[in-house]
């Protein structure tokens, strides 16, 4: 019994560590690889304390190889966008100005059921109100509504004090957003599309009067 607890409290802190060195993520952010390497570093740990006679350094190098499978994989798709979309996968327009693309949603298998849940927790009762909805990687949706005459002509004064300023040195400039009427979620979501995971790694994000954004990472 004291075999167990040892074990257990052993393999919880080598896989603390182990995460924590892979990156803080939220659990709807993990990628295809990110949730392979948590389901099989899982196993792992399970059968080390199932099997008290087995080594535990025959699971805890496991452990370690599949965490530097990680860190070169997130290494390698951080410099090649071409493998990053191969180990990530990309981003799907589903609906554009209102209409449903059933071509994509069938090449997704992504049924209307979960289309109009999705929509529901965005808080849309209409599919005509939506500009565009764009099923991340993540298996998440994001959703951009149309519109009226008073949030576009708020959108055309926001974007009259471009350019601006909205990350410097990995830190939101929160009051840039607010400038723009924009939020910390909209800026991850465009991020996210360029290509951009997380918001340490820039130290530079401007945004243009064209809209276009000019980003430089901490490490370039």
């Amino acid at each position: 019994m004291i075999t167990v607890v040892l074990r257990t409290l052993i393999l919880y802190v080598i896989i603390l560590l182990t995460f924590r060195l892979m990156g803080k993520r939220e659990i709807g952010q993990l990628s295809v690889v990110d949730f392979v390497v948590s389901i099989m570093i899982a196993e792992l740990a399970v059968l080390s304390i199932e099997e008290p006679n087995r080594s535990l350094v025959s699971t805890v190098i496991p452990i370690g190889i599949l965490f530097f499978i990680q860190f070169a994989l997130a290494l390698i798709a951080l410099k090649t966008p071409f493998l990053r979309h191969i180990f990530d996968g990309k981003p799907t327009t589903i609906i554009k100005e209102g209409k449903i693309d059933q071509k994509q949603m069938r090449k997704q298998r992504y049924n209307y059921d979960d289309l109009m849940m999705q929509l529901r927790e965005k808080n849309v009762r209409d599919i005509a109100d939506v500009e565009f909805a764009i099923l991340e990687p993540n298996g998440k949706l994001s959703v951009l509504q149309k519109m009226n005459e008073d949030e576009a002509r708020n959108q055309r004064m926001a974007y009259s004090f471009l350019p601006v300023t909205l990350i410097l040195n990995g830190i939101v400039q929160e009051k840039a957003l607010e400038q723009l009427h924009k939020t910390p979620l909209w800026l991850r979501q465009k991020l996210r599309e360029l290509g951009y995971r997380q918001v340490k790694d820039i130290a530079c994000c401007i945004l243009d009067k064209n809209k276009v954004f000019h980003i430089k990472l901490i490490k370039e």
